[in-house]
C-alpha cells in the first residue's frame, strides 16, 4: 500500500467531510462524482448518494457536537478515497484541484491555509515518476497536524506522524 496516497486519501476525506457542513459543498460533492465518474463510472451514481447521506450525518454529528462522530465518517471516506486512487494515482492532482477549488470559493473569513501540499521530490521526478507525494500542514504550518476529523488516537497514528512525509528539500 503506498503510504503517500494513503496520506492523501487521509487529507482528502478530511477536508470533504468537512466542507460537507459548507456553502460550497455542491461544488466539492460535483468534483468528487466526476472523479468516480471517471475511474469507476458504475459506481458514480451510488456515490453521489453516499456523500448526501454522510452530509446529512455530518450536519446532525455536528450540531450534537459528535466530534467521534464526524472521525469515523472521515475515516470512512478516507477509506474510499484510498482505494479509488489506487485505482487510479493520476487523479491526485485532479482531486486537490477540486479540494483547493471549493476552498477558495468559501468566505474569506472561513478560509484556512490549505492543509495539504503536493511536490515531486527530485528522487520522484529522476526516475521519470509524476506521483504527486502529500503532506499534511496545519494553518499555522505545523506539518502532520492538519488532518483532525481523519485522526485517530491509535498507535499507528502515532508512528506515522513521527515520520517524516516527503524528503527535505535542501
Amino acid at each position: 500500500m503506498d503510504p503517500q496516497l494513503t496520506a492523501m486519501a487521509q487529507t482528502a476525506s478530511a477536508t470533504v467531510v468537512a466542507l460537507m457542513a459548507t456553502d460550497v459543498w455542491q461544488h466539492t460533492r460535483d468534483g468528487v462524482i466526476a472523479l468516480w465518474r471517471r475511474v469507476r463510472p458504475g459506481q458514480a451514481e451510488e456515490v453521489g448518494t453516499e456523500l448526501e447521506v454522510t452530509r446529512a450525518e455530518i450536519l446532525a454529528a455536528r450540531q450534537d457536537g459528535d466530534t467521534l462522530g464526524e472521525q469515523a465518517l472521515a475515516g470512512e471516506w478516507q477509506g474510499r478515497l484510498r482505494r479509488l486512487l489506487i485505482a487510479d494515482p493520476d487523479i491526485a492532482q485532479e482531486l486537490l484541484r477540486v479540494l483547493e477549488e471549493s476552498r477558495a470559493l468559501l468566505p474569506a473569513g472561513r478560509r484556512s491555509r490549505p492543509r495539504w501540499s503536493t511536490c515531486v521530490p527530485r528522487s520522484l521526478a529522476a526516475a521519470g515518476s509524476t506521483r504527486p507525494v502529500v503532506t499534511s500542514t496545519s494553518p499555522n504550518g505545523d506539518r502532520g497536524r492538519g488532518t483532525e476529523l481523519a485522526r485517530g488516537a491509535g498507535a499507528a497514528h502515532r508512528r506515522e506522524r513521527s515520520r517524516p512525509a516527503v524528503p527535505r528539500r535542501a
